[in-house]
């Protein structure tokens, strides 16, 4: 597979211009020589930006980029969920009758959008291999 080539401002600049004048995604690709779905994503951050052609004159190229990439890396709808504080968890675990699925059911009333019980079962042992992993050093 070939390695990533990031677009220059100047084709950023010539694919707008191009969408402007109504030629397409595909004609595009070709008359720039990168990936049709490159033309589209580049489109639509464009669209997402509120940036038509033509471009405002006081726009630079750090301004452009900013706009259009400011949110890169970013995916929509993933969120962090709340980590539990798992040295209070330890502590708790060692009273008796104390089990991971009372801790679960506990951190989930309080967190309802959070971890679900296997994945808390896993980032627990997970801890536990650190744990133990950093002890034999």
């Amino acid at each position: 597979m070939p390695a990533k080539r990031r677009l220059t401002m100047r084709q950023l600049r010539q694919m707008l211009r191009l969408a402007g004048s109504g030629i397409s995604s595909r004609e595009i690709a070709v008359m720039l020589g990168v990936a049709r779905s490159t033309v589209q994503d580049n489109l639509k951050r464009a669209a997402l930006a509120g940036l038509t052609w033509p471009l405002p004159g006081e726009l630079t190229d750090d301004a452009l980029e900013h706009r259009l990439f400011a949110r890169a890396g970013v995916r929509q709808g993933q969120r962090r969920r709340q980590e539990p504080v798992w040295a209070e968890l330890s502590i708790e675990l060692k009273k008796p009758g104390v089990t991971l699925l009372i801790l679960w059911e506990e951190y989930r009333s309080v967190h309802p959008d959070g971890y679900g019980y296997s994945r808390y079962v896993a980032a627990r042992f997970m801890l536990r291999l650190q744990r133990m992993s950093q002890g034999s050093r």
